[in-house]
């Protein structure tokens, strides 16, 4: 099971990083776009700096072609570090891609699926990771636990070693569903986590707790005792 952040703000990796297990970053364009005009490569290099080697960064090309797609990928390798997962659009001209990309030992993070055969095509052509779009299939009234649990008794039926990163939440509960459905990892926005965490009733539990100690013990912790 793994948890990665959905997001290219370095205060919000760092702070969230330090509180919640996660394995990676994922960035797209419109992740990008949110930080301003930064500098791209310094900023994922950045990034990199923060998250270390331990962690996987996922690096969306904005490349069409086949040609373009490899282009970009060669860019991101060069300028930021050869441990980059790329994250190709599961579209003709990107299978095409991953399996060239595939041939040359790099990671490959599958992207904007929307459908089982996207996702089969792609395991078929090697991905390291399936990104199934989980609230933009909903919204398109399809059935994203479906396609989730689908890929995923694919990849473990033909004992592909693809992992699924299931993507695009709206909330908590849909986060919930994509690990039953078989998704092995997530990628989210960190202050969805927070938000679960924030739930009233956690916090009165624990102010039921404070309660019930300070009537025997007073206002002392265990290690002032």
């Amino acid at each position: 099971m793994e948890f990665l952040f959905d997001t290219a703000n370095l205060d919000i990796i760092k702070s969230f990083g330090a509180i919640y297990p996660y394995t990676g970053v994922t960035t797209n364009p419109s992740i990008v776009k949110a930080e301003g005009r930064i500098d791209f490569f310094t900023h994922l290099r950045s990034i990199r700096e923060v998250i270390g080697f331990g962690r996987t960064l996922h690096v969306q090309v904005v490349g069409h072609t086949r040609e373009a797609i490899l282009a970009d990928a060669d860019a991101l390798l060069g300028k930021v570090d050869d441990q980059v997962y790329i994250k190709v659009p599961t579209t003709e001209q990107g299978l095409a891609a991953m399996q060239e990309l595939k041939a040359r030992g790099i990671s490959v993070t599958a992207t904007a699926i929307y459908s089982k055969i996207q996702g089969f095509a792609a395991i078929a052509a090697g991905a390291d990771y399936l990104a199934p779009y989980y609230n933009r299939i909903a919204n398109l009234e399809g059935d994203p636990k479906g396609v989730v649990s689908a890929l995923a008794t694919t990849i473990s039926g033909n004992g592909a070693s693809t992992r699924l990163l299931s993507a695009s939440f709206k909330n908590i509960a849909q986060v919930n569903e994509a690990f039953l459905a078989g998704s092995h990892a997530v990628t989210l926005q960190p202050q969805l986590l927070r938000d679960a965490f924030d739930a009233a009733a956690i916090s009165k539990a624990v102010s039921d707790f404070d309660a019930d100690w300070a009537t025997i013990y007073g206002d002392v912790t265990i290690s002032e005792l």
